[in-house]
Formats: C-alpha cells, structure tokens, sequence
C-alpha cells in the first residue's frame, strides 16, 4: 500500500506538470497522511491544479466514512471495485510526489520505515482517481485515492505493493479521457527498480503532526 507520502515542490512545479493556474502556499509537505489535503492535478484544457483530500469518497457514499478505506485502490481490480471503477473511467489524475514511505517487520510489534525516491527526479507523479462527493450541506468535497501494484524488486525488500508512478509519457495518456480501459490498464505496473532509490527513517515519520525536512535524512 501507499500510507505516506512526500511533496517538495520546487520552481518548476507547475511547468512539470502542464499547469496554468496555481494554489496559494504550495510548500513543503514531508508527512503526508490519509485525511489531509494536498494538490492533485487534473486534465482540463490545460491541466489544473486542484487542492483534494487524500481518501476518496464516491459520489454515491452514504457518509465521508468510508475515504478512510480507500486511501488506495489496487492496480488488479480498479477497473471493476464500485468504489473506483467510475472515476478509472472518467475522473484521473496525477498526484505530485517527491517521494513515498514504506514500513519493513523488523520484529515482534516492530516496524522500521523507509524513504523511497527517484535518483534522477525531484519530483514525479502517482496514479490517482478523484471523486465529488456532496455533504449534508450540499457542498462539494473533492477527494482521491493512490493507485498501487505489485512491488519491484527492491521495494519489495520492504514491502509487498508500491504506488503506480508514472513517467512523463505515462502522465499524458493517463489524463487524457480519450485513452482506452486497455491502455489505462497497461500503464498500471511497478517503476523499473534500478531507477529508485531508498533509505532507513527515523519512526518520527509515524507522528503525522511533524512536517519538516528532517523526517526523509538518513537513519
């Protein structure tokens, strides 16, 4: 799965990602947990950077419950899971990281956490759904999920799955409502290995109220 994530975004971030419009205080994220909100991009002639909350919640949902089971949706059956099928086909977008935190068994109630990141990228982007979900106000809530798959190689040293990451091509087809469920499937896979990188954390990062540099340094 995708738990946590990091965002850091530097003075290309909007040209990185084909965007026009921008977010008031888009800053550092080095923590970033289920619930909270963070920019997410959408296809929209031109893409458009959109503040979301990380958990998605169908439009058809009873209550906003159920976003805290659908922070990630599994590459295997997105296609086909009530909660995601309709927005594979027609609500996708790019979730701009800078990295991702996994935890590895260390031993009896004992977990160790580690910082996976691109070696030649400061920034990237993960595969998402996003949904409009209605409250009992009638107000919109915007919320997505991370798309994961089976781990690589190295990643699963650590961990079993890892998030969808998306190479710029990919990020393309990924966002255009044009492409097929067939091609849409094919982009969902694991990142070649030898282009990613990871390191030991401090358990610091298991307290979601801290955000700042030095949760991603070397253990």
């Amino acid at each position: 799965m995708c738990g946590r994530y990091t965002l850091i975004p530097n003075k290309d971030f909007y040209n990185q990602f084909n965007v026009e419009n921008h977010v008031d205080n888009l800053r550092s994220l080095y923590n970033i947990a289920p619930g909270q909100t963070t920019p997410v991009i959408t296809h929209n002639s031109p893409n458009k950077v959109v503040l979301m909350r990380w958990g998605l919640i169908p439009f058809w949902a009873e209550d906003s419950k159920i976003g805290y089971k659908t922070i990630n949706a599994k590459a295997e059956t997105v296609a086909s899971k009530p909660a995601f099928r309709a927005s594979f086909k027609g609500k996708r977008c790019l979730v701009p990281a800078s990295g991702f935190y996994e935890w590895k068994v260390v031993g009896p109630k004992k977990k160790q956490p580690y910082y996976f990141y691109l070696n030649n990228q400061e920034m990237f982007a993960f595969a998402g759904l996003y949904d409009i979900w209605k409250n009992e106000k009638g107000e919109d809530l915007k919320t997505y999920t991370i798309i994961t798959t089976q781990a690589n190689n190295l990643v699963n040293q650590v961990h079993e799955r890892m998030p969808v990451i998306l190479d710029k091509k990919s990020e393309t087809v990924w966002l255009d409502k044009e492409t097929d469920l067939k091609n849409l499937q094919d982009l969902l896979k694991p990142y070649v290995e030898n282009e990613i990188s990871c390191h030991s954390v401090s358990s610091l990062i298991n307290d979601t109220k801290l955000n700042d540099e030095s949760l991603i340094k070397v253990l």
